[in-house]
Formats: C-alpha cells, structure tokens, sequence
C-alpha cells in the first residue's frame, strides 16, 4: 500500500489542471475541442473530453505511485484479451502502437465513451445475465496468471491495512484498543473462513465487480479494471448480493445459472463471502487516510476519520465476526 505527500498542496494531482489534460489530450493526436466533464472517480482522475474530430473520448490519469508501468499494461492486456474474446468490456484504445501514454509526469490511457445506468439487480434474469459474463470474464482469467498485479488475500486486505491505520495515528486514542482488538479478531475469523475453504485457486479477476462498474445499455458491458488482481471467483460475485439472507441466497443462485454456463463454481468459495466483505471494509478504512492528504478525499468523505466513524466501524466489525461464524449461504 502506498503512501502520499503530507501537504494537500503538493499533492500530484494538484498540477492535474483542465489546461493539463487538454494538453495530454492533444500530445497523443486527439485534438480536444475544449469540452471536458469530469467523472466520478477518486482513486485517479477520470475525464470525458470533446474531440474537435469523432466523438467523445475517457481519458483517465493514473495516480502517480500506485500500479508500476507493468502492472497498468497488464490490466490492458487482459481487458484486450476479454474484448478479443467477445466480453463486454472497455479496452484501453491502442495510439502510436501504445495503451499507456505520459505527459507532464502523468501516465494516462485512453477509452471509448459509453454509457449506460445501472442494472437492475432485483430482476433474476438480470443477474442471470450479468452471471454469464462473469463466468466467461473468469474463464478467460483462469487461462494464465498476472504476472505483476498482486493478490487480493489475508495479507494485503487485511494485515498491511491493520498495520497502516494502527502505526500512522488515525484511530483516536479513546478507540484505539477497542478497534484494534475488534480488528484482530475480524482478522482470526477471515483466516478460520479461509481455512474452511480450503486451497481454491487464484485466477485473475475484475476485483471491484460491484453495481457501478456494470453498465447497462442492452445488456451488460464492465468497467473500470484499475482493481484487477489475482483472487478467488467469489471476490467478483459477493458484491452483488444485498439484503437479508434468504435474498442472498436467491440473488447468488440467479448469479450462478448464468456463471457455471461457462466457468464452474466450486461450492467452498462460500465459506469466503463474509471474510472477503471484512477485508473489504478494513482495506476500505485504510484506503480512505492514506489518501487523506488528496484533497478531493475530505472534500467527498466530510465523515471520514470523526469519532464516530470509528465507533462505526467497531460495530460493524463485531458483526462481521458473528457472520463470518455462521454457515455459508447454503451447505457445502
């Protein structure tokens, strides 16, 4: 996990003004007209710009210290792989033989723009649907391994972000032993869960599949790969269920009709829906103070780092524990 500057003022993306992205536009041959909308996105910046000729584009810069120029490019690969093979994703347009472009100390790539809205996940023949093609997106991730993007697992979801927020002073004081001892038993209980399941294998997945980066127009295409990693198939179904148990139960079965047309599911991954929801929130915390200094963060998170936000998070922690223990959604 990276760091980032202390003063919001030499924060990188500072420099990252609309003339700058103009610029960037232009020095790969694009011609912008001068319209630029920015989109929602926080972990880098995200633009549709006007072209002076042929239609909009997405130009997103890449958040300088996060991903290495390897690890950018595999994402790019595999996205170009999943289009070359019919999936419903947005590659990274290829300009002067390159997906990857630097301007200024910025690296940015460049993507068709596409709409669409949300899909409609209380429609069982929709999540059917959208199971299908995460079923061939995994059969084309399990083909070979990332090379250069990391694992999402125990260690990187979890112990790396413990290990930040307690040694950088985000806790309060008054909190800190309640939190860290919530946390280290949410810790116990995501490795008791990966122990239930067993050995399962790693292939390369979307990693962040949840209702916004689906779009729907007829039908589902996916976007925003930027957290494509090495990690279990369920990593890219959970975040699709919501509700009472019984709901979830019904939402993944309807995931699955569709997914094991393509990519069989082994039924020990389920013994990993709660625990992967816990890394999840303990890497969501961390996520959030170390780009603290960014200053669209306090701009677009006002509740971040209060006092009760961490009181929040001991609640919801504590009930991670109780669900981590309880049976996976149907009997393994």
């Amino acid at each position: 996990m990276d760091t980032q500057s202390d003063n919001p003022s030499q924060h990188p993306f500072s420099r990252l003004d609309p003339l700058m992205v103009l610029d960037a536009v232009d020095s790969v041959g694009l011609c912008g007209d001068g319209r630029l909308l920015a989109l929602n996105s926080y972990e880098n910046r995200v633009y549709r710009v006007g072209r002076e000729e042929g239609p909009p584009v997405v130009v997103k810069f890449y958040r300088p210290g996060r991903w290495s120029d390897a690890a950018i490019l595999e994402e790019h690969a595999f996205v170009q792989e999943l289009a070359d093979a019919e999936v419903p994703v947005v590659p990274a347009e290829t300009i002067d033989g390159r997906t990857l472009h630097e301007h200024d100390g910025f690296r940015f790539a460049v993507f068709p723009s596409r709409g669409g809205r949300a899909p409609e996940l209380s429609d069982p023949a929709t999540l059917e649907w959208i199971g299908r093609f995460i079923g061939r997106i995994h059969a084309v991730g399990a083909a070979r391994p990332f090379a250069e993007r990391p694992r999402l697992d125990l260690d990187t979801f979890g112990r790396e972000p413990r290990a930040w927020l307690i040694g950088h002073g985000f806790i309060p004081p008054e909190l800190l032993t309640a939190y860290a001892s919530v946390l280290d038993q949410a810790l116990d209980g995501v490795a008791r869960c990966y122990d239930r399941a067993g050995a399962l294998p790693l292939i390369r997945l979307h990693g962040d599949c949840h209702v916004g980066n689906v779009l729907w127009t007829d039908g589902p295409h996916f976007v925003d790969f930027d957290d494509s990693r090495m990690g279990p198939a369920v990593q890219d179904l959970w975040m699709l269920l919501s509700g009472e148990r019984h709901e979830m139960v019904r939402q993944l079965s309807d995931v699955l009709a569709g997914y094991e047309d393509f990519c069989e599911f082994d039924p020990r991954q389920l013994y990993l829906v709660e625990a992967l929801r816990t890394l999840r929130l303990i890497h969501y915390s961390a996520w959030l103070a170390m780009r603290w200094d960014d200053p669209a963060f306090p701009a677009a998170f006002p509740w971040f780092n209060t006092q009760r936000y961490w009181q929040d998070r001991i609640l919801e922690l504590r009930e991670q524990v109780a669900l981590m223990d309880e049976p996976p959604l149907w009997p393994v």
